[in-house]
Order: structure tokens, then C-alpha cells, then sequence
């Protein structure tokens, strides 16, 4: 019987969670703050900081949004950053990308506090977590909501083999030293690999993060695998579908998620989780 993991609900619970743990800290007298920046008026990137506002604002997080001009300067737009920077009452800060031509994303991620870094995109964080350093620190939401959902099936990992297929650095990259961390084997590869199905039947859990639709067919699993299809992608009928070919993989796989309703949910609930962390952390973390 395969299991279907259901982001959604695991979602609603790391929400009730969270919105559990903000309660405390208000009984203490703290509120957790988030500030997303957004510059231009890309659609997508516009429907994504509305969701992660509402989902903010429901959990009792102060969320604010900022939106700049397409034409802001680099200068003006690292002035904004090192000003939430120095805001005690926000905890966690994210500009959302893509960031307009003409922008450096690399040192406006650069210029972000790491002990505000939520979206867990610092080289500074990066490199803790690759050293699996101990400690408390941001990590990718989206690889660490997939641990999460992994952690859900209560299915050892130590020693299996994990797959990830996509080399991106906001899930390829961290998901794989996340399932190293977790004692697991792990190869990384992406769509123009050469040997790929040869890679992907060897994986206990494949991971697949390309924006191929449906790249993964049923061939290209190994019976009785964990299959987390990061994708989003629309058909050509228009409809949301993930790279992994959910039908046809369905009936050999232990376990899939869906999508919708799998690894994304996650991505935001994990986003305000972190917020939350970073806002639990915030004097431990501003006295490194």
C-alpha cells in the first residue's frame, strides 16, 4: 500500500505547532517579526509573499512587507536590508528572488544578518550546515520541511541510499547534506545527467527538484522507494503537476508526495517555523 504524504496536513500541524509556540513567547513579551522584501512586480513572486503574509498573520507573526521599485538602486536596496538588520523587533528577514536584472542577489543574501537569514541562504549558514556544525542556525525551509515530511513515514534513514536530482542551491545542494547529515548515502545529480535513470533506480529516497515535468517515470524508480517530487510545473493542459510522473510511479513507490499539496505547504510552515526559531535564538545568536 503506498502512502501518500500529505503536506497539507503535516503542514497544518507544524502550523498549530508554531502558532503554540508564539503564544509563549507573547506571554513573554515577544514577537516574532518577519520582514519580506520584494522589489518589482513580478506575479509570482507577488502571490507567494501574500501567502506567506496571511500564513504569518494567522500564526500571530508580525509580518511585514516591503516593496521596492524595479529601479531601486543596489546601494538603496543593501540600506533596507542593514536597516532590518539593526530592527530588534524583526527576527527573520527574506528578499524574495528573483531580484530584477541589473541587482546582485549574491551580496544582497550577503549583506542579511545570518542570526536573521530565514530563508537559510547566508553563505555563512550554508557552510554550517555542510559542516553539520552543532548549534542553532537557519537552514533551507524547503529541504528542511522535506526532512520533515521524511520524518513523518518513521522510517529509518541511517545507511540508506538517497538520490537527489537537482543541484540548485535553494534545494538541491542543502537537501543533500541534510540526507548526509541524516547518515544517509547520498548522490547528487541534475536533469542533464547522462546516466540518470541508472542513478535514480538505486535511490531509497529520490528527491527530484528540476522543473521538468514529469522527468521521473515509472522505469526510472526502484520498487519500494520514497519519492519527494519538489516540482511545480504545468502540464499541457494547464494543470499543476510535479517531474515525477505521479500516476504511473504510484502503485511501485512506498511512498510519494503529491503535488499540489506536498512539499509546498511545507516550504511556509517551515518558513514561519524558523521565524519563530530565529525569534527563540535571538539573544543566543546576537552575542556570536
Amino acid at each position: 500500500m503506498t502512502t501518500i504524504i500529505d503536506g497539507k496536513q503535516l503542514a497544518k500541524a507544524l502550523n498549530a505547532q508554531t502558532k503554540t509556540r508564539v503564544a509563549a513567547l507573547a506571554a513573554q513579551g515577544k514577537v516574532p517579526g518577519l520582514a519580506v522584501i520584494i522589489v518589482g512586480t513580478d506575479p509570482a513572486s507577488e502571490l507567494y509573499v501574500r501567502s506567506k503574509h496571511r500564513k504569518a498573520g494567522q500564526l500571530g507573526i508580525n509580518s511585514i512587507v516591503r516593496q521596492l521599485p524595479a529601479t531601486i538602486s543596489q546601494a538603496d536596496l543593501l540600506a533596507v536590508v542593514r536597516a532590518y538588520n539593526a530592527d530588534p523587533t524583526i527576527h527573520g528577514i527574506l528578499v524574495q528572488s528573483p531580484l530584477p536584472n541589473g541587482l546582485d542577489e549574491a551580496a544582497v543574501i550577503n549583506a542579511i544578518d545570518p542570526s536573521k537569514d530565514v530563508d537559510g541562504f547566508h553563505p555563512v549558514n550554508v557552510g554550517r550546515l555542510f559542516k553539520n556544525l552543532p548549534g542553532h542556525y537557519p537552514v533551507s525551509c524547503t529541504p528542511r520541511g522535506i526532512m520533515t515530511m521524511l520524518e513523518s513515514l518513521q522510517t529509518p534513514l541511517r545507511g540508506k541510499h538517497a538520490v537527489v536530482v537537482g543541484r540548485s542551491n535553494i534545494v538541491g545542494r542543502p537537501m543533500a547534506a541534510m540526507l548526509l547529515n541524516a547518515d544517509m548515502s547520498v548522490t547528487i545529480t541534475h536533469k542533464y545527467g547522462s546516466n540518470l535513470r541508472a542513478l535514480t533506480t538505486t535511490a531509497d529516497v529520490l528527491v527530484v527538484a528540476t522543473g521538468v515535468t514529469h522527468l521521473i517515470k515509472e522505469a526510472d524508480v526502484k520498487p519500494g522507494a520514497i519519492v519527494i517530487d519538489v516540482g511545480m510545473d504545468r502540464d499541457a493542459d494547464g494543470k499543476l503537476t510535479g517531474d515525477v510522473d505521479f500516476d504511473a510511479v504510484f502503485d511501485k513507490v512506498h511512498a510519494i508526495s503529491p503535488v499540489p499539496g506536498g512539499v509546498g505547504p511545507m516550504t511556509i510552515a517551515t518558513l514561519m517555523r524558523q521565524t519563530v526559531d530565529l525569534c527563540e535564538w535571538s539573544d543566543e545568536l546576537g552575542n556570536e
